[in-house]
């Protein structure tokens, strides 16, 4: 972005005067409709426990011979419908403080509430409620909440952000709550190429006009439903209707230069940067404990994982993710603290010294989106980690996280790609897919149960988490047993007692996580009969896919096993009635199987459940399949076992 400012700087110099920004096509701010206020729903998404009525930007660029800089102007009004929706009335406006780069100004927040003779009141936000927070060093955002909020207020908000860089950030059309009309204005002077991408299924309305020297794109959308928070989905932005927006070129009078940059031409700026490349160049002072550690480990993997785990244990991370050493390596292994990107750089430093093939990785995390790798933008990662080639094995590393072992590729970016970055010339620098279909989120889990004559199961579990259900369960097992005890083995399990919480493995992240309980269930009964679940702590009690459509990708991340192993027996005088079937069911790709065996013998039951994910993501597009499977699937898992009293 650097090549960005300089061209527009000397662009500016060329332009001295600039056409004014147009009308908007949206009431007034403070000018409230009675009949917004009266709306009880909202007639296209009848769920919506809030709406947005309007949502309007517009990004200008202001060039002068003085001065440059990017002015974003926005103008919110929100309808509360029901009091579920009273947290829209918490507003965080996040900017970058970092070298004052950006700052907000004008912002003006009201709140509309009818009264009992119907007449509109209005509240307002006052100036000294709305209060500085700092995120860290580089980020801070302005955070305030409207007064007099319940469900029939409509709530209002505008203001004006403007930042020295030519940063483009993307328009989002769609939100967790429906939006009436949103509209994004691009205001640009001619000699400035702006390309806007919509990413949109949904109609979109577009145009675009001139105005003396100056380009405009105007894109609207109307009645745009929620996207809720749909069960196992990857990142909520990758489906947002949404414009993405880039600089294509700048028009000189003498020509034009383009600033579509290819991957070659970014990483050769990378590796240039101060702040990225150079960084890898550093020597990074050895310390004598880590000398001792390595002096007698030949074996390149175990030299990995002693590096791997002396970085996590002295570098504390300071909770901000980025590709950069702002400060640089020295300054922050010095300190023992630091950005994500300066302790893993740090990680493919000692990597390096060690003798081992180490690159800098660059990569999006999952909450962060999805990359298009066609699109040469590094903005599009947000962390970077280590790649290390041992033999013919990979082994990707974060010194950030804590728990992932380093044979397990983090969980925060597995079925996903990056880009490993490398001199151009020596062709090492390319697209690595970030996936091992080899580990997987395994618990298996084993039951011993005996029922009473007065319809108690008594009993014992041991649940086995192995790799990535390790992973998921081993923090909080750390954390706080009681915690643990309730999410894991009570949550779904109603009626039961479940106690006698212990652990092995706590600190061996090669071995599985073993959770052991001591349990009481009731069991339910109607006449002569009773009936028990063989289903029990795999947390697979509820079906989470019952919708009818879904607006995007299942995401599991990583393959799955579950398997349960389950010894009953049941009191004397009862006996088995017809049991469930033996089976094996598949779905047509083999992407999921189930399998079940019971063995009756007297008044003892084995029962040995088996089931598979083969396959981590299913589209939109397979779910109408996925979702049928599932259903069959649970209505397996749900079958009871039924005993009777004997005559």
């Amino acid at each position: 972005m650097t090549k960005v400012i300089t061209l527009l700087a000397c662009l500016a110099i060329s332009l001295a005067s600039f056409a004014q920004k147009g009308n908007s096509d949206v009431p007034a701010f403070g000018k409230v409709e009675k009949a917004d206020l009266e709306m009880k729903d909202c007639d296209f998404d009848t769920k919506a426990e809030a709406m947005v009525l309007f949502d309007v930007g517009e990004l200008y660029c202001d060039l002068s011979a003085f001065s440059s800089s990017m002015i974003f102007e926005r103008h919110i009004r929100i309808k509360i419908l029901k009091d579920k929706g009273k947290d829209k009335a918490n507003v965080h406006l996040r900017y970058t403080r970092y070298h004052n780069l950006e700052y907000i100004k004008n912002l003006t927040a009201q709140t509309y509430n009818l009264d009992a003779s119907g007449n509109i009141v209005t509240t307002k936000v006052e100036k000294q409620l709305i209060y500085e927070k700092t995120i860290d060093k580089y980020k801070s955002e302005q955070v305030f909440t409207f007064p007099e909020v319940k469900a029939g207020s409509i709530i209002e908000y505008k203001w004006t952000q403007t930042w020295a860089t030519f940063d483009l950030e993307n328009w989002f059309f769609q939100r967790s709550i429906p939006v009436k009309y949103s509209r994004y204005r691009i205001d640009f002077p001619n000699e400035i190429e702006v390309y806007a991408t919509p990413l949109c299924v949904l109609p979109l309305e577009s145009k675009r006009e001139s105005k003396g020297t100056r380009s405009i794109q105007i894109y609207s959308m109307k009645n745009i439903p929620a996207l809720r928070d749909e069960p196992y989905i990857s990142c909520d932005k990758d489906y947002l209707q949404r414009l993405e927006l880039r600089f294509l070129a700048v028009n000189f009078p003498t020509h034009r230069e383009s600033l579509i940059k290819t991957w070659p031409e970014r990483i050769k700026t990378l590796m240039e940067d101060e702040g990225f490349g150079v960084q890898l160049k550093r020597n990074i002072p050895r310390t004598a404990d880590l000398d001792e550690q390595l002096k007698n480990i030949t074996d390149p993997y175990y030299r990995m994982t002693t590096i791997h785990s002396y970085v996590r244990k002295n570098m504390e991370w300071n909770g901000y993710s980025n590709i950069w050493a702002l400060n640089g390596v020295k300054a922050a292994w010095k300190d023992r603290k630091g950005t994500s990107g300066e302790i893993n750089l740090i990680l493919v430093n000692l990597l390096k010294d060690a003798g081992l093939k180490a690159h800098a990785l660059l990569v999006s995390t999952r909450e962060h989106g999805i990359v298009q790798s066609s699109v040469a933008d590094v903005s599009q990662f947000n962390k970077v980690l280590a790649y290390v080639e041992i033999g013919e094995k990979i082994y990707i590393l974060d010194a950030t996280e804590k728990n992932t072992p380093s044979y397990l590729i983090p969980m925060d970016v597995m079925y996903s790609e990056g880009l490993v970055i490398e001199k151009p010339e020596t062709f090492e620098w390319g697209w690595k897919p970030i996936w091992n279909d080899k580990t997987i989120s395994r618990n298996v889990v084993v039951v011993q149960g005996a029922i009473n004559e007065s319809g108690i199961m008594n009993g014992n579990a041991s649940l086995y988490s192995y790799d990535y259900a390790r992973v998921e369960r081993i923090e909080e097992a750390r954390k706080d047993k009681k915690q643990f005890l309730e999410k894991y083995f009570r949550a779904d399990m109603q009626g039961a007692t479940v106690d006698s919480l212990e652990f092995e493995n706590l600190d061996a992240d090669s071995m599985p996580l073993v959770q052991k309980v001591h349990f009481k269930i009731p069991v339910s009964s109607s006449g002569e009969y009773a009936f028990f679940s063989t289903n029990l702590f795999t947390r697979l009690e509820n079906n989470p896919f019952v919708a009818d459509t879904r607006f995007s990708d299942v995401f599991f991340g990583v393959n799955q096993n579950y398997s349960i192993v389950a010894n009953f027996t049941i009191p004397p005088g009862y006996a088995f009635e017809t049991l469930p079937k033996n089976m094996r069911m598949i779905m047509p790709d083999t992407s999921i199987s189930i399998t079940r065996r019971l063995v009756a013998e007297n008044n003892q039951l084995s029962v040995r459940v088996t089931l598979d994910f083969n396959k981590p993501y299913f589209t939109t597009q397979e779910y109408p399949d996925f979702k049928e499977f599932y259903k069959q699937l649970f209505a397996i898992l749900s079958e009871q076992i039924a005993i009777k009293k004997k005559a």
